[in-house]
């Protein structure tokens, strides 16, 4: 059948049917009981958004589903998401958002699979945002814009709580700094700026105070022992949830207050070639 043959899909009809598309999308991500999409299901849903943009003018409707694309997203957002992280604090919120992103990315899979022809129809075309960017883009600008400095606080709180010997759960915090990464979409900017360069503050302000307790409590071999001990923890952590980019720089920051320790005591013979030892595992 010919485009001119075609029945006409106008496009209040074309988004009523979209919709409920969607608001089945929404129901599976909110655990509510709903059928997994069938083959029939999503070829319906192309079809409609292809049809939609194929139809002659004033009846080919792209840009208008292009935006509505995009508004899907932020409606989601502030009716569902927001909500449910401002509700919740601390450990709480970090779990809420580690779900909320991963099904932020599978909202964003399904969606640009139904709108896909709109790559071909006004994405290229137009050079305009690709519909992946599109929908990462509304987490960023409406979940992560808000939250992200409540987020990088917990993180480091709770660092600094495994720090001083409390167990934690690094998966978790793993899985909440691998979006600082994802967010940037190639980039490291959102990690760097809006988590590490705090931790490493917090990291150096830190270890500066227990520097200061370790001269007055321990021998020198007892301090050296801690500060060794410590740096095996901090790479660890680089390890187990850090990103590996910020190896070389955390242990720059851990390292400088105990450098000037050295730098301003008098050691026994003995105790400086315990220190010389030291100083070549750590690299001061």
């Amino acid at each position: 059948m010919s485009t001119s043959e075609r029945k006409i899909i106008d496009l209040e009809q074309g988004w009523d049917f979209m919709q409920k598309g969607i608001t089945k999308l929404k129901n599976i991500l909110e655990g509510l009981p709903e059928p997994h999409f069938s083959s029939e299901d999503y070829i319906m849903l192309y079809t409609t958004i292809y049809t939609m943009c194929t139809q002659k003018p004033p009846h080919n409707y792209s840009q208008q589903l292009y935006d509505k694309y995009k508004e899907v997203f932020e409606e989601y957002i502030q009716s569902t998401v927001l909500p449910s992280l401002r509700e919740k604090h601390d450990e709480f919120m970090l779990r809420e958002l580690v779900k909320r992103w991963a099904n932020h990315k599978i909202m964003v899979g399904w969606l640009c699979r139904f709108f896909r022809y709109l790559e071909t129809s006004i994405v290229a075309r137009r050079s305009l945002p690709p519909l992946n960017e599109v929908g990462l883009t509304c987490f960023y600008d409406w979940v992560y814009k808000e939250l992200n400095g409540k987020v990088r606080d917990a993180v480091i709180s709770i660092i600094d709580q495994e720090r001083e010997g409390e167990q934690i759960d690094r998966t978790l915090l793993k899985n909440v700094l691998d979006i600082f990464v994802e967010i940037g979409m190639g980039k490291m900017d959102h990690y760097e700026n809006d988590f590490e360069s705090a931790m490493l503050k917090d990291t150096s302000a830190y270890y500066s105070q227990k520097a200061s307790n370790w001269i007055l409590e321990d021998s020198c071999p007892d301090y050296m022992l801690k500060v060794e001990e410590c740096l095996k923890r901090e790479k660890d952590r680089v390890a187990q949830y850090l990103h590996s980019s910020s190896e070389p720089k955390l242990l720059e920051v851990y390292s400088w207050p105990f450098s000037c320790y050295f730098s301003n005591v008098v050691f026994t013979h003995v105790e400086c070639s315990i220190a010389r030892q030291l100083k070549e595992r750590v690299g001061w």
